[in-house]
Parts: C-alpha cells; sequence; structure tokens
C-alpha cells in the first residue's frame, strides 16, 4: 500500500486508541460468553495470593497459588497470540478500500477496518479472560516475574512439602537469572547432596522462552571446533529462532492493555487526539524494545548490541567455510541492508563474487525476505518515533546501532550524533583500558621448593598474575606419571565418554586421583605411582600459594591427569585448536569482551595451573589472548616438570593448540579460596588410604576440613561423592 508517513500515523493512532479503549472500558460481554469462573484470573492477583501465603506458612496454598499465576500468565500470552491471529482477516473489506478512496472518507475507512480489528479482539479475549484479568498489571509485578522471582519462593515452598526434586527445579530456574545469588547457589549445592536429587532435577522451567541462546551457545561451539556444516544450520536456526521471539514479544505489545498517558506519567497530554499520539507512540516504543528485551541473556543487565545483525555475519561465515556460497552470499546481502558501507562486508561480497565465477543465478541471490521485513517494518516504526521526539517531546531511545542517520530528523541529529560519538569513545575507551585483577593473587611471592626456577613472570608472558616455573618434577616422576596414565588413563574421562570432546583430530584421555587409588587397591597400577599423583597436586599447591601470595587458605578443586593424543592421517589442512579459547570461571564472549560469571562456568576456580609431563609431540603450546580470543599475548613450550600457574578469571582467556603429531600429557589443576568446594574425591582417595592403613601427608588446610582416617568417613565420603560425581565429571575445561 502506498500510504503517505501522515496517514500511516493516523492509522496507528486510530488502531491504539481503539485498542484502549476495548481494554479500559467496562462493556458488557456478548451473551453467551463463557461463565466467569472458567475464564483465567489476574495473575498479578494470584502471585500476590501466592505470596501472603508463604509468609503465612500455609506451604501447600502458597506452593498452588504461585504455580496458578505462573501457568495462568503463560496462558494469558497464548490467548493473547491466538486472538491476534485470528483477528488478522477482520476488516479486510474496509481494508481494501484505502488504496483507492480519496479525501474525506479515508480517515473512515481506516477507523472501520481499525473498529473491526478491535471488536474481534475483544470478544475473542473475552471469552478466555476475565475483564480484571485484561488490566495491565504493575511494574513492580513485570520486575517479579522479569527476574524469576515466583520461583524464589517456589523453591523454598516445596522445600518445606518436601518435594526436593520440584525445589532443586525451581532453585536452578531462579539462578539461571539470578547468577551472583550466594545464597541461591548454595541452596543448590545443598540439594544436589540430598538424597534423592538427580542431576536431571536441576532444569530451567523458562527455557522455552530462551531458545535462541540454546541455538547461539550451540553454533559458537560448533564454529569453535570448526564444524562449519553444522554451525551454519545452527546459527539459520539462531536466526529464524530471534525473528520469532521478535515477533511474539511484538504482538504482546500490540494485543496486551496499554496505559493510559496519565499512567506514564504524562501530564501534559490534553485531548483525545494528543492521548491517541501517546498511546500509538507508546506501543511502537515498546515494539521497538523487544529488540533488547530478546538480546539480553537471562541474568544480565545490558544487552547483546547489533544481536541479529552478528548472527548474519556468523551464519555467512559458516555457510562459506561450508562450501555454501550462494547461501552465504544471500546472508552477506542481508547483513548489508544493516550495514550497507561495511569495507569488511563489501570485501567479503567482493571474494564471493570471484568464488562463484560465471555462476550469474547465484550472484544474483537476494537479501532474505525476512530480513527485509523486518528492517522496512523497523524504519517506518522509527521514523514515527523520532516525529514524536520532535514534535511531540516524546521519549525515545533507539535499542540500534544500525539506524541510518536520514532516518533521524535533521533538528535531532546533533544529538544524536553526540550520543553515537559518546559510545564509539566510550567502546575505544574500554577496548583500551588495562585489565584489572580483584581474584587478590598479587605475583612475585617467594617459590619455597628447592630447585625450581622461575622461567616466564608478568611481564615476559605480558599479562597479570601468571608465571612459568621449572624443575617442580623430575624426569623420572615424570616418565612414572606418563606411564601411569598409558595404563589407567580412560577415554573421553570427564566427558561422558566421548573420546573427542574438544576437536575430532585428537583423542582425550584422562584420570583422576581417586581413580588411579582404587585401580591401586585392586593391583592394576603401583601404588606409588598413585600416591605421587596425590602428592603432585599438594606440591603445586604449596608452590602457587606461596608465588601468589595468596592471603586466604588455598584448596584444591580439581585434579585430572589428561592426554591428548593425534589422530594419524587426520591433520592434513587442520585448522581447529585442541581445546578453544575459554577462560576458566566465566563464560567467555569474544564479541563484546565480557566474561559473565554464570552456570555452567565454574566460577568457583581462583586459580588454575598445568603440570606438563612431556614434550615429545608437535604443537599443543598453551597460548593467551585478550579478551577478544584473537589476539595472543603469550605462549609457553610444554616441557617435563615446567608449571603453567595463572588466576582463573577473565584477565586470562587461554587455548591449547592442536597436536598434530604424538601424545601430549599434563597434570591440569584447579584451586578454590572456598572450603565449600574443596576437591572431596582427594578426601575420598585419602580415606581409602587410610582405611587400608597407609598414611598420607595433609596440610593444615585439608586437615581442617578434610576427612578423617577412619572407615566411617570413608563411607560417608563415598556416600556423598555417588551423588556429586555427575556435576563434578560433567564437563572440564582442559588445560
Amino acid at each position: 500500500m502506498a500510504l503517505q508517513s501522515g496517514r500511516l500515523a493516523v492509522y496507528v493512532a486510530f488502531n491504539c486508541v481503539i485498542l484502549a479503549l476495548f481494554s479500559f472500558t467496562s462493556t458488557a460481554w456478548a451473551r453467551g460468553s463463557p461463565n466467569v469462573m472458567s475464564l483465567l484470573q489476574p495473575y498479578d492477583f494470584l502471585y500476590y495470593s501466592g505470596v501472603r501465603a508463604y509468609f503465612s506458612g500455609e506451604w501447600g496454598k502458597a506452593a498452588e497459588l504461585l504455580e496458578k499465576s505462573i501457568a495462568t500468565r503463560e496462558s494469558l500470552f497464548r490467548v493473547r497470540r491466538q486472538c491476534h491471529d485470528d483477528c488478522m482477516a477482520a476488516g479486510t473489506e474496509a481494508l481494501k478500500k484505502l488504496d483507492s478512496e480519496q479525501g474525506t472518507m479515508w480517515d473512515l475507512w481506516a477507523l472501520d477496518w481499525v473498529h473491526q480489528k478491535a471488536e474481534c479482539l475483544r470478544f475473542c479475549i473475552g471469552r478466555s479472560v476475565t475483564h480484571v484479568g485484561q488490566l495491565p498489571v504493575s511494574a513492580d509485578i513485570e520486575y517479579e516475574f522479569g527476574t524469576r522471582n515466583p520461583y524464589n519462593f517456589l523453591q523454598v515452598t516445596y522445600y518445606k512439602l518436601e518435594k526436593l526434586q520440584r525445589a532443586a527445579s525451581a532453585a536452578h530456574t531462579y539462578f539461571v537469572a539470578n547468577p551472583s545469588h550466594l545464597e541461591m547457589r548454595n541452596n543448590i549445592e545443598k540439594y544436589r547432596r540430598m538424597d534423592g536429587v538427580t542431576d536431571e532435577d536441576f532444569q530451567d522451567r523458562e527455557s522455552h522462552n530462551e531458545k535462541h541462546w540454546v541455538l547461539y551457545d550451540a553454533a559458537l561451539q560448533l564454529e569453535a571446533n570448526s564444524e562449519w556444516k553444522q554451525a551454519a544450520e545452527k546459527w539459520k536456526a539462531c536466526v529464524n529462532e530471534t525473528l520469532r521471539q521478535t515477533e511474539e514479544c511484538r504482538v504482546q505489545c500490540e494485543v496486551a492493555s496499554q496505559r493510559l498517558p496519565e499512567d506514564r506519567g504524562v501530564d501534559s497530554v490534553d485531548g483525545v487526539f494528543e492521548k491517541a499520539a501517546a498511546l500509538s507512540l507508546s506501543l511502537l516504543s515498546c515494539q521497538q524494545s523487544c529488540v533488547t528485551q530478546v538480546a539480553t541473556r537471562p541474568g544480565r543487565i545490558s544487552a547483546q548490541e547489533d544481536f541479529l545483525p552478528t548472527q548474519l555475519e556468523h551464519l555467512h561465515i559458516a555457510q562459506f567455510k561450508a562450501g555454501d556460497i550462494s547461501g552465504a552470499l544471500q546472508m552477506l546481502r542481508s547483513l548489508l541492508l544493516f550495514y550497507p558501507s561495511d569495507k569488511d562486508s563489501l570485501d567479503n561480497l567482493q571474494l564471493y563474487h570471484e568464488t562463484l565465477g560465471g555462476d550469474t543465478e547465484s550472484q544474483s541471490a537476494q537479501p532474505a525476505q525476512e530480513i527485509v521485513r523486518y528492517i522496512s517494518h523497523s524504519l517506518q516504526e522509527k521514523k514515527l518515533l523520532y516525529f514524536g521526539m520532535e514534535n511531540l517531546d516524546f521519549t525515545f531511545t533507539d535499542p540500534d546501532l544500525w539506524t541510518p542517520e536520514d532516518v533521524v530528523p535533521e533538528s535531532l541529529r546533533e544529538i544524536w550524533r553526540a550520543e553515537k560519538d559518546k559510545m564509539n569513545e566510550k567502546m575505544k575507551v574500554g577496548e583500551q583500558q588495562e585489565e584489572v585483577d580483584d581474584s587478590g593473587f598479587f605475583a612475585g611471592g617467594p617459590v619455597p621448593q628447592v630447585g625450581v626456577t622461575i622461567t616466564m613472570d608478568d611481564e615476559m608472558l605480558n599479562g597479570t598474575n601468571r608465571v612459568v616455573l621449572d624443575g617442580v618434577m623430575t624426569e623420572k616422576e615424570c616418565d612414572r606419571i606418563l606411564q601411569l596414565a598409558s595404563v589407567a588413563g580412560s577415554l573421553g574421562d570427564g566427558y561422558r565418554g566421548r573420546r573427542s570432546p574438544h576437536t575430532p583430530h585428537e583423542t582425550f584421555e584422562g584420570l583422576t586421583v581417586l581413580r588411579a587409588v582404587k585401580l591401586a587397591q585392586e593391583g592394576l597400577v603401583n601404588q606409588s605411582d598413585a600416591k605421587l599423583l596425590h602428592e603432585l597436586g599438594e606440591r603445586v599447591r604449596t608452590v602457587l600459594h606461596s608465588y601468589f601470595r595468596s592471603p586466604s587458605g588455598l584448596f584444591i578443586t580439581f585434579t585430572h591427569l589428561v592426554c591428548r593424543t593425534a589422530v594419524t592421517d587426520d591433520q592434513k589442512g587442520r585448522l581447529d585448536l585442541s581445546h578453544p579459547v575459554h577462560v576458566d570461571n566465566c563464560l567467555l564472549e569474544p564479541e563484546t569482551k565480557q566474561c559473565w560469571k554464570e552456570p555452567p562456568a565454574f566460577t568457583h576456580r581462583d586459580l588454575s595451573a598445568i603440570l606438563y609431563l612431556n614434550d615429545d609431540f608437535d604443537g599443543g603450546e598453551l597460548f593467551f589472548t585478550n579478551r577478544d580470543a584473537k589476539t595472543v599475548t603469550a605462549r609457553v613450550k610444554p616441557s617435563c616438570g615446567r608449571l603453567v600457574g595463572f588466576s582463573s578469571g577473565p584477565v586470562n582467556p587461554h587455548g591449547v593448540t592442536a597436536v598434530t603429531r604424538g601424545r601430549r600429557c599434563a597434570l591440569a589443576l584447579w584451586f578454590t579460596k572456598e572450603k565449600l568446594y574443596r576437591d572431596r574425591e582427594r578426601e575420598e582417595a585419602e580415606a581409602v588410604w587410610a582405611a587400608d592403613g597407609h598414611s598420607v601427608v595433609k596440610t593444615d588446610e585439608e586437615t581442617e576440613g578434610g576427612a578423617t582416617s577412619s572407615r566411617n568417613a570413608r563411607s560417608q565420603v563415598t556416600k556423598e561423592k555417588k551423588r556429586e560425581r555427575g556435576r563434578v565429571t560433567g564437563g572440564k575445561d582442559e588445560l
């Protein structure tokens, strides 16, 4: 339709004012509507009732009302969506006349179309939702459900009712959106150790609203493993799901009851036309904010900028590397709709054209139509919103960085440019700012072990709290542990038996201290070698505790003897890494240079170490990077007895280069300052030795909170670890 911008503004205003009128009037429902008791009740009332029951100690009633408030909210959203779809065709006869109608009749036909659609929505929603249930909820309620607070109440309620599986699920659901909530983290650890609770019970009940993030993370992992075809499929699914989630959010803005201008604090709005304009702009602003809502992970304050363009960039690169040049060209053209003058994208466009050669059909590939519609719709909304800013004192924050300058009115461009320059300057300063390590470690302390020398320090490694020490093991000790790994190493240990968890070009074997001790008990390995494996952990702990001048106790949280072996005849043209760049205690996002301390990261890790056993292989170097995961700042070549130690936080992203020949073995260790997360498997191993009459050297830290030497202690620890082992060995970030 060739609607002029003025007419479009009138249409939007009419649309919103009619929707507002049907939401706020108390018109009687049509005859034959369902019994009021069968209609959806207001979910905010159910929630507040559940909270009152909670504080009254009525646990059964609280659980019922809180669950009902969550279910009613979901049902309300589904009803709105269904009615929106059902009423799309309402008033189409009037709509068809808009293009041909001239003069004063145009606005009447527009009003007729909007009125019919609004009447359809009013009747449709009224069949399923009470009148009170259609009213907008308060900002407080939106915040409560946005932060998943109902699940906070539910986890305590189910605990009181001794329904531990449901309590664990509610606790996990809340924790996903509140990863810094220390009390909930401790509660989850307690649930893990309770009888009858398994790893499968820790389910995110809101995951159906976050499918695009699941796809996003899966696509990144496939990229890191150079599995380009599968990565392209995941990125395409992620783009589609992001568009779907955005559209769903926009529909909720359109169908949900809108607050009148005075409810939004717009005191100066007088008259029906001003209120209609304010309502229409509020609706458009709500729909624009869906970009931010969809691009914000649960538990995070800020959205990932350029979320959709970033996915398109990943998608076209994955398609190109997978050999789908025509698909890559289409996605690149789609990306150029956001940034038409981006130099890198234009260079890639030229490359794709050259690669296609004489394939004129593929070269003529056009941008994806869903992206064309997305941008066209968004730009129309932005024009109206900026018009409201310029002429109606409306406040609007543009969620997109790609908005073209010509959309912004001339009178606002100077302010707009200043804000954009300020944002760009802030980003540049952030990139240049020196990393600050808040781990509490301070490199440069004494090295207590005789014969151990400092080979590389912070300055030589171009970082903070990094060190390379030589002489920690003798050649004979290296040979003993290498032999132990050859005899007792288990394929895919720590990765649910996946023999190649990081790259298909290498196999992975691992061995824990506890397993070595049990094998020694059975006479399958030497008892002295198992004890040496245990003692090396304490040796490393003592050296690093002193060098990094830790003011608090340092506990071993996990020890893993790992070997990576290059797959013969499968190394030609290899471009991937033995282990992708990562951070040990947070989730690294190279695109945003953020590192998020939340599950599934091992957030309790404070200090990391790797003790090398050999050097008779090719590749396998440890390297450090900046947060972009691309700029390499230091490399370390393995050798027998060489120890690398570094703080586990975001100042030390690291990875391992591909092992292209031979077998690389090392002892990976992590340490924590929190006694709660000490390595229970080591304590169980010590209990096994104690029960068999073997002595074990203990440190002050271990004696204070470790297992006793009685058989009873052994049985208690064993029972506890059976419940924890799935969590401890479910997946590692091996160095």
